[in-house]
């Protein structure tokens, strides 16, 4: 797959994903919308694919939200259109995980991108802000998406201070929105790593475990595990279990990574 924005490598499973505008500190314009949304529309029936890692070019930023310099900023409330509604790969009905690994500055329209990521390792290097209301514009899609994975404190002071204050790779294990600080490449080794954990999973199950997970945080226990109970039956078959079965039959066991 060729792009002008994005880099993509697939290989055993795992797609590999760069935001590749490191000049422009990987921000997103209309371009990279588009081809982001072409490619979580494919991976969706690709086979090949059973995971992805998603990253930005070079080492100073993830993704800088939206270019400033080719934006045009005009408000008509009847037919504005948020630019970056399509990068979220949920926004597109992908449920195959994505791990995100935060390479440098992630800010304002980044959290598209992470906000529906579903594992988020960090280089210990990297910064998280909001910048919107620095630059006279209301914070609201990219705070919303961050409400279900940061304390609601941490959300409200990122979104208040714009470019004021910015959250370290540290604060934000702290508050639970990544789960690794590594430096840069161990970053990138240990997202890899996961993703050939995950991979080689069989995907029915992977699929149904992380479509269940993510529409159970916004229902009550009650209905979450009434759910629960129908992904359960959708994704299991008699044929996955005896599989099961026969690997753990076998006494062949993994060696786990203690983090």
């Amino acid at each position: 797959m060729e792009f002008e924005t994005l880099l993509v490598d697939i290989a055993d499973g795992i797609a590999t994903v760069t935001l590749n505008r490191p000049k422009a500190l990987n921000s997103f314009d209309a371009t990279m919308c588009e081809e982001v949304r072409t490619l979580w529309q494919r991976f969706r029936t690709d086979d090949d694919v059973r995971v992805v890692v998603l990253t930005g070019a070079g080492e100073r930023s993830f993704c800088s939200g939206i270019d400033r310099v080719q934006a045009e900023f005009a408000w008509d409330p009847l037919t504005y259109e948020d630019p970056g509604k399509v990068l979220g790969p949920k926004s597109q009905d992908l449920w195959k995980p994505v791990i995100a690994v935060v390479n440098g500055l992630a800010c304002g329209g980044a959290f598209y991108f992470l906000g529906e990521s579903d594992v988020i390792i960090a280089a210990d290097h990297a910064t998280f802000f909001d910048p919107h209301v620095t630059y006279s514009m209301m914070a609201v899609y990219e705070p919303l998406l961050l409400m279900p994975r940061m304390p609601f404190g941490e959300v409200v002071r990122m979104a208040l201070a714009g470019a004021h204050e910015r959250i370290s790779a540290q604060r934000a294990l702290e508050v639970g929105f990544v789960t690794e600080v590594l430096p840069l490449d161990e970053a990138l080794a240990s997202a890899q790593q996961l993703a050939r954990a995950i991979a080689s999973a069989p995907p029915r199950t992977i699929q149904t475990t992380l479509r269940t997970l993510w529409a159970a945080r916004n229902l009550t226990p009650q209905q979450a595990t009434e759910l629960g109970n129908v992904f359960l039956h959708l994704g299991t078959s008699v044929d996955a279990l005896s599989e099961g079965q026969d690997v753990f039959t076998s006494g062949a066991r993994i060696e786990p990574k203690i983090r």
